[in-house]
């Protein structure tokens, strides 16, 4: 069961979107360089494979809103990206600023310590100069990615608006020789506007699947399924149905895992959604750890997280 996608009509309006895509970016024309070659089948989306598989150390990260409390109080932001890098993440997606550095300053402190910005959540940009600079930092720290975390509205039009906006910024991340994508929470499936519609089938409508790829957030993604009553008897199900029918490509995970009686974020292997099972099904470049509200301390969940993904087989 696909949740009401209409692929080919998102194809059809990308390629009538390119007159505006176009007149958007002549303003940053100089800002990228060519985009790089695009993901293999086994690296994301590789269909079904035999024998046991674990995820790859290289492709491990964790979202820094996990640690935020430590980030911005003890032991503070140096020690502990310092603590993640010895615990084995060769990666974390940024959130939250650069905590009093410039995009140059941050690149050396990571180097230093052995870890790739990889990834980043930021905001639509205001302006062509705010995407700009957005742009022009995240080629500084080297990543490969960048997403929006969050947007929300009970209104379709809002939804159509900042997809038209996501299309523009993505086609200006492409010409800098990065990806653009966009992260799920549960309301894009549970919020309906009326019609029968839902933010989500706006997005995978109207964003470009050659332009913009899907970080799902597995948590949000089986939250909404269940809230929705479309997942209740089969959450991953529901899950495998979003990454199965988006015309987008899903290239990142957001791995974060649900409590089976509260419904709340738990740590990676305490709760009830089969990861495995997920990963079976459909790789993807980059497997974010992450829990919002980690069930003893931000370090510890962190490392949890990392040893439950190196040990996980599927």
């Amino acid at each position: 069961m696909c949740y009401g996608f209409d692929g080919d009509g998102a194809l059809r309006r990308s390629l009538d979107r390119r007159n505006l895509l176009r007149g958007s970016l002549a303003a940053l024309a100089g800002v990228g360089l060519a985009a790089g070659s695009g993901a293999t089948a086994a690296q994301a989306g590789g269909g079904h494979h035999h024998g046991r598989r674990h995820v790859p150390k290289e492709l491990i990260s964790l979202q820094l809103w996990t640690v935020r409390d430590a980030l911005n109080g003890s032991p503070g932001y140096d020690a502990t990206l310092t603590h993640l890098a010895r615990i084995g993440y060769p990666r974390v997606e940024l959130a939250l600023g650069y905590f009093g550095r410039t995009a140059a300053q941050l690149r050396r402190f990571l180097d230093g310590i052995g870890i790739k910005a990889t990834s980043s959540h930021d905001g639509i940009a205001a302006d062509a100069a705010g995407l700009e600079q957005k742009i022009a930092n995240a080629r500084t720290l080297g990543q490969r990615f960048m997403v929006v975390p969050y947007l929300n509205s009970d209104r379709e039009d809002d939804w159509k608006r900042w997809a038209e906006q996501m299309n523009v910024e993505a086609a200006a991340a492409r010409k800098a020789g990065l990806r653009y994508g966009y992260h799920n929470h549960a309301h894009e499936f549970t919020i309906d506007f009326g019609n029968g519609r839902r933010p989500w089938d706006v997005l995978t409508e109207e964003l470009d699947p050659r332009l913009v790829h899907l970080e799902i957030d597995l948590y949000w993604a089986v939250t909404g399924g269940i809230n929705s009553g479309e997942g209740v008897d089969d959450p991953e199900g529901f899950a495998l149905d979003v990454i199965r029918c988006a015309p987008q490509r899903v290239l990142q995970y957001h791995v974060k895992d649900r409590d089976p009686v509260t419904g709340d974020m738990a740590d990676l292997g305490t709760g009830m959604i089969d990861f495995a099972r997920i990963f079976r099904r459909h790789q993807v470049l980059e497997y974010i750890v992450e829990n919002d509200t980690p069930d003893v301390t931000p370090q510890q969940t962190a490392a949890v997280g990392y040893r439950y993904l190196r040990r996980l087989t599927y």
